[in-house]
């Protein structure tokens, strides 16, 4: 089940983002829909990088089946200007945010592993229709 507190009264298909999370793992994820002022201020505090970043996963530490997996920020401001430059919908971009987000939940770390998230991520984009990954993206 996927907690939406949206912080930019965005316009979004909610039905899509929580058939992505049930996909994906029967545990609560928290996603918090931000501005870039707010994603700034949480990159620079979790990770000591002062600047505005598209999505910030934070994994709980601790395991267990009742707690939820843990927390996604998404910059709607970095949705709407990368949906436009891309010329996909908001609503698509959003959905490869979150995916890319909960793979990071699950584990998997695409700056470590040896293609394991982009393959998970392929495969998962193409199941839901999406334009190309976040990885693929970043890699050409």
């Amino acid at each position: 089940m996927l907690l939406i507190s949206d912080e930019t009264a965005a316009n979004f298909d909610e039905s899509l983002l929580q058939t992505i999370a049930d996909t994906l793992t029967d545990r609560e994820v928290e996603l918090l829909l931000c501005d870039d002022r707010r994603i700034r201020e949480l990159n620079r505090e979790y990770r000591g990088i002062d600047r505005p970043t598209d999505v910030l996963s934070f994994p709980l530490e601790a395991e267990h089946p009742q707690l939820p997996l843990g927390s996604i920020a998404i910059s709607m401001d970095r949705v709407r200007s990368v949906a436009r430059e891309l010329g996909h919908s908001p609503d698509q971009e959003l959905a490869l945010l979150l995916i890319h987000g909960l793979l990071h939940l699950l584990g998997y770390d695409h700056e470590v592993d040896e293609g394991e998230m982009r393959r998970e991520e392929e495969k998962l984009i193409r199941h839901f229709g999406l334009p190309e990954s976040l990885i693929v993206r970043t890699e050409k």
